[in-house]
């Protein structure tokens, strides 16, 4: 595949917005005016896995954040500011966190990969599979191994999400949110869903007479 050129960016760019306006004048208009997505989707940054292109999305509809390898550190900054608005501000009613099959984030993660930072970044990675597969510590893992390790890795993200305190103060308010865990298919292009959903869980409030 050919890489385009800077110039050859700006001219599909306005060949796009000639296209978008001829089926509809005021769309730009339209979709200047609001932002009220219903979904938030945390993805892979990987370039073959766009949000809206896959999931059939047009802009507007669904609010992204994307890192290596889709996963979510308590410590990350970018990712809870992204989260606290979607829920907090755009009120959204579902949290996809999907990732991918051949995903090279968790392939390099077990494969031991010298990228220094990225090797900080993928820690969670290399947990998912210690506690998951044998194969991993023997160096013995397969492709399917590896596939079977993405979706784990993305329930475990999941699970995550849902312990932080943005979505644990989300829930205890009674807002409608869930977080749902899906993986896409690079040979198929199509989305599975790890049926891994979580959705109002409250947190336990400690008793009176629990109280010190």
């Amino acid at each position: 595949m050919a890489t385009a050129s800077i110039k050859t960016l700006f001219e599909r760019n306005r060949e796009w917005s000639l296209e978008k306006r001829r089926f509809d004048p005021d769309y730009f208009q339209k979709l200047s005016a609001l932002q009220k997505p219903d979904y938030l989707w945390i993805g892979c940054s990987d370039s073959r896995v766009p949000a809206n292109v896959i999931a059939g999305l047009e802009p507007g509809e669904v609010f992204v954040h994307r890192n290596v390898a889709n996963l979510v550190h308590p410590a990350d900054l970018n990712l809870l500011s992204v989260i606290e608005y979607a829920v907090s501000q755009l009120a959204v009613k579902h949290i996809i966190v999907c990732g991918h099959y051949g995903c090279g984030g968790v392939r390099a993660a077990v494969e031991g990969t010298s990228l220094e930072l990225v090797n900080h970044w993928l820690q969670p990675i290399r947990d998912v599979a210690t506690m998951r597969f044998s194969s991993f510590a023997c160096n013995t893992a397969t492709d399917e191994d590896l596939d079977r390790l993405c979706e784990y890795c993305v329930v475990d993200q999941v699970q995550r999400l849902a312990r932080t305190p943005i979505l644990q103060a989300a829930w205890n308010r009674a807002q409608n949110v869930s977080i749902h865990g899906w993986i896409y298919g690079m040979n198929d292009g199509l989305l599975h869903d790890l049926n891994c959903t979580v959705a109002n869980v409250r947190p336990m409030k400690t008793s009176n007479a629990n109280r010190a």
